[in-house]
């Protein structure tokens, strides 16, 4: 379980090999809109609005135990830092189950609802160990003490409330993927081993069928599938990247809820965008859904088999469906319009979601009524609504999202707020890091270029070999619009973003160096080649794929692509934060840069943190927030 950031139903496969988004910006804060700011009790000081979107309780979409469907497993960050919360739904008794100084957000409940099962790490490297603890409460214990620390490749936990499927990624090993029987004595037995990138996909419901996600192709962006006994010899194969030029990408979705039923519910590319469709892995046979929908399409099971609940992500937006597999009816249900980043069937039928727009802070509503787990506290203030801008680029065109404070006029200061990722899309969900732009009197533009999802295949493959240039292209098609437009002062523009976008905005100010007045880069890829060597080796994988080969291979798609290259055409000042444990954009590669930019003399902050790609400490977040917009105060022109 992580907290979702409010895009859609693809963000969790950047989730496993991409640099998405950084830290928790308050997407998933209940509440209703308010103006204006909280005056302080006995002349305290205000509370702003920006601030109070950060700080208000918010809550991840539940997590519920298939046979004990009244324990819930939810994020909160009620306690000012981001942790897992057990929820008993009949008493209504809530717990805070991890307590640690940087936050935990890695975390299963198993099925038959007796243990919790969360990641261990340090500090936010990413590179640790499973423990579980009572759902009831009590002490952690190490949940498979046999297999050493690792960075997690997916787990699936058995109804018999024993079996474990235990994904791990190391730079030694590659992926292994481990059988354990829990409290059995037994050590767990190695059911897969490669040197590329894979992970669990789902355990049948009768624990004798895994599906595994693997890329021993060589294409991290596009996973096969192969189905394997508890024993480890495979049962079934799909492969969409065989004998053709075009690749294509499949992904588990999940088994259908049944004990003896061998259909997997999968994700496929073959007609240009995600959809859904159902493989018997005993018979071979495909049932393709074939949904009259124009965007990604992706599905899960409702507990008892009998239909499928279907996300629609289309245009930076999203819906749900109804899809009965014996009428081929497709319903919709009713949710408001802006983004449901998360949805999830109860067993008795009813379909809890976690939705919100720009304009209005993300809440766990449900179809039969009301908002599901609203924390008590401070609610956080809404934001102005996003506008969608098409603008004309060099590979077709691209979709923006414009915020800009009410009532004004341009041309304003600009922010071009770039998504991580890059297999991420921005979208029309509440988020309060572009809100506290908003509040200070600049306009927000958010752009889907290349490479993002929720526009096809073609789309978001599009950025390989020419990696960051593509995107910059895409970028800056728009900042010609926001100019032409009479939206953005090209006096006062600010380049950001985090993770990827931090990436892309370093790259930015060095190849694009009279655009940008300013860049403001989070936890971003700084020098490519270091950043290769050091980073956790499912981004190697993922960075040999969208650049063709190693830095020795091809070291100058590398040099093309590195910010380093350019580090000595930049002119605007750059403020760089980074996390010293990260293990996706590692601290090393920033310092190479920071290092090139003292000796020039160039105007630059940094400040560093400990944790890892991103903060789940609110305080820390606010500060990182407070920095960025004092550095724009201070450098961009009155």
């Amino acid at each position: 379980m992580t907290e979702s950031n409010g895009n859609g139903a693809q963000d969790r496969r950047s989730e496993r090999s991409g640099r998405g988004p950084a830290g928790q910006d308050g997407s998933a804060a209940p509440g209703t809109p308010e103006a204006g700011r909280t005056a302080g009790a006995q002349g305290t000081p205000a509370v702003p609005d920006w601030e109070k979107r950060f700080r208000a309780p918010r809550v991840s979409l539940p997590d519920w135990a298939e046979d004990a469907p009244d324990r819930s497993l939810f994020v909160s960050n009620a306690t000012g830092t981001y942790e897992l919360y057990a929820w008993d739904r009949a008493s209504g008794a809530q717990r805070q189950a991890t307590h640690r100084p940087n936050g935990t957000t890695d975390g299963v409940l198993s099925p038959d609802g007796a243990w919790i099962w969360w990641f261990d790490d340090k500090d936010g490297d990413e590179f640790g160990v499973w423990r579980r603890q009572p759902f009831t409460g009590g002490p952690d214990e190490a949940a498979v003490p046999d297999l050493e620390p690792s960075y997690p490749a997916g787990l699936a936990l058995g109804r018999d409330g024993r079996t474990a499927v235990v994904g791990r990624s190391t730079d030694e090993d590659g992926t292994t993927i481990h059988l354990a029987r829990v409290g059995s004595g037994e050590a767990p037995a190695e059911i897969y081993r490669h040197r590329e990138s894979a992970g669990v996909g789902d355990l049948s419901h009768d624990g004798t069928l895994i599906a595994v996600e693997h890329t021993e192709h060589g294409d991290a962006m596009h996973s096969a599938l192969r189905v394997l006994r508890p024993d480890g010899t495979a049962v079934a194969e799909l492969d969409d990247t065989k004998g053709g030029t075009v690749e294509l990408g499949l992904e588990v979705l999940g088994f259908a809820p049944v004990d003896g039923d061998t259909r997997l519910l999968i994700g496929h590319q073959r007609r240009g965008r995600w959809e859904p469709l159902v493989w018997d892995v005993a018979t071979g046979e495909e049932t393709d859904l074939a949904l009259d929908l124009p965007g990604d399409v992706s599905a899960e099971w409702y507990p008892d088999g009998s239909g499928l609940l279907v996300a629609h992500s289309f245009e930076a937006r999203s819906e749900l469906f109804r899809y009965d597999p014996v009428s081929r009816e497709l319903t919709r249900i009713a949710t408001p319009p802006g983004t449901v980043s998360g949805a999830s069937a109860r067993p008795d039928g009813a379909v809890e979601y976690l939705w919100s727009s720009a304009a209005e802070p993300s809440a766990v509503r449900s179809t039969a009524g009301g908002v599901v787990l609203d924390p008590p506290g401070m609610k956080s203030p809404g934001s102005v609504p996003v506008e969608d801008v098409w603008v004309e680029g060099p590979g077709g065109r691209i979709h923006a999202l414009v915020q800009k404070p009410v009532g004004t006029t341009g041309p304003l200061p600009t922010v071009f707020d770039i998504h991580g990722g890059p297999t991420w899309h921005d979208s029309d969900s509440f988020a309060a890091g572009p809100a506290a732009w908003v509040d200070h009197g600049y306009a927000v533009v958010r752009v889907n270029y290349r490479g993002s999802t929720g526009y096809g295949r073609a789309w978001t493959d599009a950025l390989k070999h020419r990696v960051g240039l593509i995107e910059l292209e895409d970028i800056a098609a728009v900042r010609e619009w926001a100019i032409a437009s009479g939206l953005a002062d090209p006096e006062r523009l600010i380049l950001t973003g985090g993770s990827w976008g931090g990436y892309l905005t370093l790259l930015g100010v060095g190849t694009q160096p009279d655009a940008w007045t300013l860049g403001i880069a989070a936890v971003p890829v700084a020098d490519y080649v270091t950043a290769y060597h050091d980073e956790m080796e499912a981004l190697k994988a993922m960075d040999r794929t969208l650049l063709g080969g190693t830095p020795e291979e091809v070291p100058e798609r590398f040099e093309a692509s590195s910010p380093l290259t350019y580090v000595d055409q930049v002119k605007a000042p750059v403020y760089i934060s980074a996390g010293v444990n990260d293990p996706r954009c590692p601290i090393r590669q920033i310092d190479n840069y920071v290092k090139r930019l003292e000796s020039r003399g160039a105007v630059h902050e940094v400040y560093r943190y400990d944790a890892g790609h991103g903060s789940l400490v609110v305080d820390e977040r606010i500060k990182q927030v407070r920095l960025e917009l004092d550095f724009a105060e201070r450098h961009l022109p009155k």
